[in-house]
């Protein structure tokens, strides 16, 4: 034992990362020469004394008793504050393990700093690696543009190329949203040590800013920057595990070469930037080489954005509201809400163009709530008009769905309209749902509390997770157009109609199928005994007065 204890000081000792080892109550026990020097505190100061001390002041205190959770595994912070002796914020990554005794109670936890060449930050207060980023480790903005302009003047000498790649995790607001802040910072962090490693020597790794990450590399032939794209896509493309839950993500990469698109790194990286735009519009999950037009495009992006947020103030959108019919009596039974854009200089602008860069920017959320609201006051004012009523279901995006103030914004439009519950219904895709299926499922049943409607649109495109389809609680399936365009030459999409009208019934949901465009898709729908079918057969969205001329009046 004497032995056993003598190599563990030994040990810590010699190991460059601060140490500090505490008991199972989080009491300081021992500390090592690397944490003296980088907290400033001696031994004899620290031992005897609650490690919590060192933390409480400039964390939370949930954050400090989370430390001393007796849960058996290490646990990574990689952004944690902690105090210098002399008063002093440091900044820095954290590594805490529990050490089990015999009967397998933690009996100590171990507390590694993993901190290399820390310094003063005289602004913030804060000590932090001076031009490497504080949450990844991986050099910054600054030092990557100091060894981008290095490597531009060794290949102007050498008549030589580099590569700028510029690369965005694909939905990595998704992942936020779903498992929280502090698992997405966990994210990075892994997400940084996997591309630290698929790099040479004399490549650059380093992180922008927020989920965007860059790597410099010199070339030979374009070829070169190929090959370190597609080490990252697959390096990436293995699952992470994060706090117990297996996470996939991929990178959007855009690549620009010195000295073909720049001859500094600020353009550079601006045509990296435009190339990774163009490849998460192109699906995500890979890489494109920047073209001269990317740039024009890019402006045009930017001004949609403007021109959209000016939209939302000047009053600009506008509702076109499609018929959903009832398959038995042919009336209309319901309708979907669907934006239209009518801009003053360009013209009538299609949701195809704009909505994209809406959710892209986070205006879709703005967006979306300003349909929900329209569309209340347009199905209350038809009422009172003396329309039979109708429910009018509008789409909610995946930001819409996972904003905490959803609900809030439900019963603010019902209110403020004064619109009966029972008349609105929020269209969600399945994809929507699967991220954090149990949250899900409670933001979709406080919506059913409220007395909404509830559809999952697209069924049979996305997840189609059966197991799980019993627990939401909706009330329509919405059968996608793909399985509807061919019923009458394909068979496999037939059956697959088939089947989710028969798994709507026994599931007592109402089902609407969408894209009935001919009289074969009517008839095979109403054979097998679809509720409600939606498609330009009956109509194409219409506007207001177009959609009143085919709603009827109430029985006098």
């Amino acid at each position: 034992m004497a032995d056993a204890e003598a190599l563990f000081a030994a040990v810590l000792d010699a190991t460059a990362d601060a140490v500090m080892v505490t008991d199972r109550a989080g009491t300081i026990c021992r500390i090592n020469p690397a944490f003296h020097r980088l907290t400033g505190f001696p031994s004899d100061a620290l031992v005897g004394r609650d490690a919590r001390e060192l933390f409480s002041e400039i964390n939370s205190a949930e954050f400090c008793d989370e430390l001393w959770t007796e849960d058996g595994d290490t646990r990574f912070y990689p952004s944690v504050r902690s105090k210098h002796a002399d008063g002093r914020a440091q900044l820095h990554a954290l590594n805490m393990t529990p050490i089990q005794d015999s009967a397998g109670q933690p009996s100590r936890f171990v507390a590694v700093i993993l901190s290399d060449s820390f310094q003063s930050d005289a602004a913030s207060g804060e000590t932090r690696r001076v031009g490497y980023d504080a949450l990844t480790n991986l050099p910054d903005r600054t030092l990557l543009a100091d060894r981008v302009e290095q490597n531009i003047l060794n290949a102007k000498r050498a008549n030589k190329s580099i590569a700028l790649l510029v690369m965005g995790l694909d939905r990595f607001t998704v992942i936020n949203d779903a498992l929280g802040y502090a698992a997405g910072d966990i994210l990075l962090h892994e997400v940084a040590e996997r591309l630290a490693k698929v790099i040479r020597t004399s490549d650059t790794a380093a992180r922008l800013d927020g989920d965007k990450f860059a790597v410099m590399t010199p070339i030979s032939a374009i070829d070169d920057s190929v090959i370190v794209a597609e080490k990252v896509l697959a390096a990436i493309k293995k699952p992470f595990t994060i706090r117990g839950e297996e996470v996939f993500v991929t990178f959007s990469i855009g690549i620009s070469i010195y000295p073909t698109d720049g001859e500094t790194f600020d353009d550079l990286l601006k045509d990296s930037l435009s190339a990774m735009q163009f490849a998460k519009a192109s699906g995500g999950a890979g890489y494109q080489f920047f073209a001269s037009d990317m740039n024009a495009k890019a402006r045009n992006r930017l001004s949609l954005e403007k021109r959209m947020r000016a939209a939302l103030v000047n009053k600009e959108f506008l509702l076109y509201y499609q018929p959903k019919m009832d398959a038995t009596t042919g009336k209309v039974k319901g309708g979907e809400a669907l934006i239209r854009w009518q801009d003053p200089q360009h013209g009538f602008i299609g949701p195809g163009e704009f909505i994209p860069v809406a959710e892209e920017t986070g205006l879709i959320v703005e967006i979306g709530t300003w349909v929900m609201r329209e569309a209340c006051f347009q199905i209350k004012k038809w009422q009172d008009m003396g329309y039979e009523p109708i429910r009018m279901s509008v789409n909610v995006s995946a930001h819409q769905f996972k904003a905490k103030d959803l609900l809030d914004k439900v019963k603010s439009a019902l209110a403020d309209s004064g619109l009966e519950a029972k008349w609105l219904e929020l269209e969600i895709t399945e994809s929507m749902l699967m991220n954090d299926v149990e949250s899900a499922i409670a933001r979709m049943q406080a919506v059913r509390d409220l007395g909404c409607g509830l559809s999952i649109d697209d069924f049979g495109t996305g997840y189609s997770s059966l197991s799980y389809l019993g627990r939401f609680p909706i009330t329509t399936l919405k059968i996608d157009r793909a399985f509807i365009r061919d019923v009458q030459e394909n068979q496999n999409t037939k059956e697959i109609a088939r089947a989710i009208i028969g798994l709507s019934r026994g599931l007592n949901l109402e089902v609407v199928a969408e894209g009935a465009e001919i009289l074969e898709h009517v008839e095979f729908l109403r054979d097998n005994g679809c509720d409600v079918i939606q498609g330009f057969y009956f109509s194409k969205p219409l506007d207001v007065k177009a959609f009143e001329a085919k709603l009827s009046k109430k029985a006098s």
